[in-house]
């Protein structure tokens, strides 16, 4: 089993690039699926579960061809609707939660699919319900057979509709909107979610010749039309990376730029870890860090104790709330920690307990962290990786504390963070990847 070995304690120094966002890939390849002609995507991630919706696009007839290590075309000229059923499509279908962003577009253009119930972290549950009621609405029937575990949708006759989305899903949005591009009539989506990457995935539908429009908003209208064309897309820089890089040098005591983070597009990510006293400057395009030894959390206005909390965009996206419960741990002060979005993204805090942090996990919504104020480091241990971002957050941990600390089940964090441990090594950092079992208890 692949495992990271960290000794850590130790300044970085330098620049990192960010990745291509993980979910606007998941989303913008998935919709290439829409039209039968040539579409080039570039700066897409080279991790497993972006290769695993690549290959899967592939296994369904997509032409592929990889022009440079991020930068892919696809044709969808040839599609074989019989590969559906087959078991090679439940296995990986099932294993990719990201598998579910083809049934938009299969709908929309063949007026049938049929898909796995998708797997992906184990964070509680992440129901479908937003993405098939939104289908149903558009004149989708769908049958989901709990023996096979497959959802068979039939799609042969879609219209336009209005939609009232039950919850701001993103995943389910994005769905929702590629299964209307080609329905008949007009389509009005309210509730709808307006992360960044979903408005990519709108722009480069519309550059396709989808008519949408409110992007941006939370209410979107889309006029339907016969078919899209091709076109070339690039994906922005992923947001999650980029936030974790800034906890790191923060906890590391680094000095570190990170390097074109599109910053007009992070919304209230960079205030929120200013929130936690950590101070950086926009230099161009970059966001350059200092080396600083102390960072303190703010208060209330009344001098009540600071809350972060997660929200649908604009506010502050849930994948980043394990960074920053991290950080808080060596900051002077303390915060409250509530992940309302998922029940089970706090549960790796008893790792971050035996490193020597101080924290209350009062139920699995909410921590309380009480900040070290780096007077006490933490220290290394044997933890195994839960979820990707519970499994960078430990990452960082283990970067800034005392002593050896091996990271089991690290393909988790390798689904969302591409050759972490190699761009980590170039900032200075002492991680190698080793074959160890994980400790039992």
């Amino acid at each position: 089993m692949n495992a990271f070995e960290i000794y850590g304690g130790k300044p970085l120094r330098g620049e990192i690039i960010p990745q291509g966002a993980k979910n606007e890939a998941l989303q913008v390849i998935s919709a290439v699926l829409l039209t039968k002609d040539k579409v080039t995507i570039s700066n897409i991630p080279d991790i497993k579960d972006v290769n695993k919706l690549i290959e899967l696009l592939g296994d369904l007839g997509v032409r592929i061809e990889r022009i440079s290590k991020d930068t892919y075309t696809f044709q969808a000229d040839n599609i074989n609707l019989d590969f559906f059923q087959s078991d090679i499509f439940k296995a990986k279908g099932g294993s990719l939660r990201g598998s579910i962003m083809i049934v938009g577009p299969l709908l929309a253009r063949f007026g049938k699919a049929a898909i796995p119930k998708p797997g992906g972290d184990k964070i509680g549950r992440r129901r479908l319900d937003t993405h098939f009621l939104g289908f149903e609405k558009l004149g989708a029937k769908f049958n989901y057979n709990t023996e096979s575990g497959f959802f068979n949708i039939d799609a042969s006759n879609l219209k336009g509709t209005y939609i009232l989305l039950d919850e701001a899903s993103v995943t389910g949005t994005a769905n929702i909107v590629m299964a209307a591009v080609l329905a008949k009539g007009k389509t009005t989506i309210y509730n709808a979610a307006c992360e960044p990457y979903l408005q990519q995935l709108c722009k480069m539908l519309n550059r396709m010749g989808a008519n949408i429009s409110g992007i941006g908003s939370n209410l979107l209208t889309i006029e339907g039309v016969d078919e899209l064309s091709g076109t070339e897309h690039r994906l922005l820089p992923d947001m999650i990376e980029i936030g974790s890089f800034i906890g790191l040098a923060a906890m590391t005591e680094s000095e570190i730029t990170i390097k074109d983070v599109q910053f007009q597009e992070l919304g209230i990510i960079p205030d929120v870890f200013k929130r936690l006293g950590i101070q950086f400057e926009l230099r161009g395009d970059d966001i350059y860090i200092p080396q600083q030894a102390h960072y303190e959390i703010d208060t209330f206005i009344d001098g009540s104790i600071m809350t972060i909390a997660d929200a649908p965009w604009p506010g502050f996206t849930p994948d980043l709330l394990s960074i920053i419960l991290v950080v808080a741990t060596q900051a002077k002060g303390n915060v409250l920690i509530h992940q309302k979005m998922f029940e089970s993204r706090l549960f790796f805090v008893d790792k971050l307990i035996d490193m020597g942090a101080q924290i209350i996990l009062c139920d699995p919504h909410r921590a309380v962290v009480m900040g070290l104020n780096k007077q006490v480091k933490l220290r290394g241990i044997q933890m195994t990786s839960p979820d990707i971002r519970a499994g960078v957050s430990l990452l960082i941990a283990a970067l800034s504390a005392n002593g050896r600390s091996i990271i089991h089940n690290i393909e988790q964090i390798e689904r969302g963070y591409q050759d972490i441990d190699i761009r980590l090594r170039a900032l200075g950092a002492n991680i190698t990847r080793i074959d160890a079992m994980p400790a039992t208890h």
